[in-house]
């Protein structure tokens, strides 16, 4: 007879990926709870990464976001190889993120108001602009002049122009900045929002054009980073460089808006806007 009283029971250990340490406050917090706050620590309300789909849900009516142009596909032009080809590349990031590309256009309804949308995600390649990026973003600003609609832009971008592409990359920050000139000239409205992090080529032209620039609390906000500048010019930087906040304080961001306030301030510059 077996001494089941012998045989050490199994601890049971704590599910992988409960929960969450907050790289601001350093709180452990869970992670349903996180998930329920939008994506902020309920702690210090540090603002955690978000993605495309995500985003989408918390800005836009229930189901009321068409995307556009889903069968574009980024190609390798330059048979690009770095630490795996570049076509294996894409293939792992769409697997990886559930995106085809790193950047979502659309429309759809913001508490019944329309607008043309698009979104860089960095979980995509740091959603660095290659082609299809840019060609979705042109064609999406070219949409609403047609449409007369304001279009919104949320940048979420830790790299500029997509080096696997080449100079097809570099000329899509000067191809989505033309189209957003000629939507100005149409008198549209055009909202961009700055997320953790916008940077790169992408700070350094659409992110940049808005009439109306928002930036979420925090932000790193620029075109190299931190590092990169201190080596550049030998010297100490101010303290909060490259942040949303320091960025307010010296007019390069209209105004600074914590997520759970995000879409109605969307909606009341549009609504005053138009």
């Amino acid at each position: 007879m077996n001494d089941e009283s012998a045989t050490p029971r199994r601890k049971r250990g704590v599910p992988e990926g409960l929960w969450l340490r907050c790289p601001k406050c350093s709180a452990t917090i869970f992670r349903k709870q996180v998930e329920k706050n939008l994506r902020m620590c309920p702690e210090c309300s540090h603002h955690f990464y978000v993605p495309a789909r995500v985003r989408i849900q918390q800005l836009f009516d229930d189901d009321s976001f068409e995307e556009w142009y889903t069968e574009l596909r980024s190609v390798d032009p330059l048979n690009f190889h770095d630490q795996k080809p570049y076509k294996s590349r894409l293939v792992a990031e769409q697997k990886k993120t559930g995106l085809d590309e790193a950047c979502v256009v659309g429309k759809g309804y913001m508490r019944g108001r329309p607008v043309v949308f698009g979104l860089t995600d960095s979980a995509f390649i740091m959603g660095s602009m290659g082609s299809v990026v840019g060609e979705k973003l042109t064609r999406a600003t070219e949409e609403a002049t047609r449409q007369k609609l304001p279009l919104i832009i949320v940048s979420g971008s830790g790299g500029g122009a997509r080096m696997h592409e080449g100079i097809l990359s570099l000329m899509q920050m000067g191809k989505v900045s033309a189209a957003l000139g000629r939507f100005h000239d149409a008198g549209g409205l055009y909202i961009s929002v700055l997320t953790d992090p916008t940077m790169g080529g992408v700070a350094a032209s659409f992110a940049s054009l808005g009439d109306v620039v928002i930036a979420e609390p925090e932000a790193l906000i620029g075109f190299a980073g931190p590092r990169v500048v201190k080596a550049t010019v030998s010297s100490e930087l101010p303290e909060g460089f490259q942040t949303s906040e320091f960025l307010l304080k010296h007019g390069f961001v209209d105004t600074i808006v914590p997520r759970s306030e995000l879409r109605s301030e969307i909606v009341r510059v549009v609504d005053y806007c138009t």
